[in-house]
């Protein structure tokens, strides 16, 4: 269960096809070429019955409370508007959400005991990206 993992910092450690998932997207250049130098810090945590998933960088933080499987409103790092929803099934945290113009976006976070790796798909385009636990 995902709570094993609360309040534990992970760091962007790797990160493969991001470009090409922000240019699916439909992400200008110049967020692109920020996105891609900027390696976020990212914790869940808990309050209540809600989860709350922080990712805190030197280009944006954002935070994203959720409750399991009540769709939600939602802004991406690159401000596009979103609706969300978010399940969780034993260690994985998976988002889908779709744009205004009907684009579907799966993000798949996987928690181990030392590394998140999260798995994002957009159309035919698939992004790896790997958090390794902080000290």
């Amino acid at each position: 269960m995902v709570d094993a993992y609360l309040n534990k910092k992970y760091k962007l450690a790797s990160s493969d096809n991001f470009d090409e998932f922000m240019k699916a997207l439909g992400v200008g250049l110049m967020t692109r070429k920020v996105g891609a130098t900027v390696s976020p810090v990212v914790e869940l945590k808990k309050e209540g019955d809600t989860y709350v998933l922080t990712s805190t960088s030197t280009f944006k933080n954002m935070t994203t409370k959720f409750q399991p499987g009540v769709e939600f409103d939602d802004e991406t790092a690159d401000g596009r508007k979103v609706k969300s929803i978010i399940t969780i099934a034993g260690d994985t945290i998976t988002e889908v959400q779709t744009d205004q113009n009907g684009k579907v976006s799966t993000i798949e976070r996987t928690f181990s005991d030392q590394e998140i790796k999260m798995v994002l798909k957009v159309d035919d385009v698939i992004c790896t990206r790997v958090y390794k636990l902080q000290g």
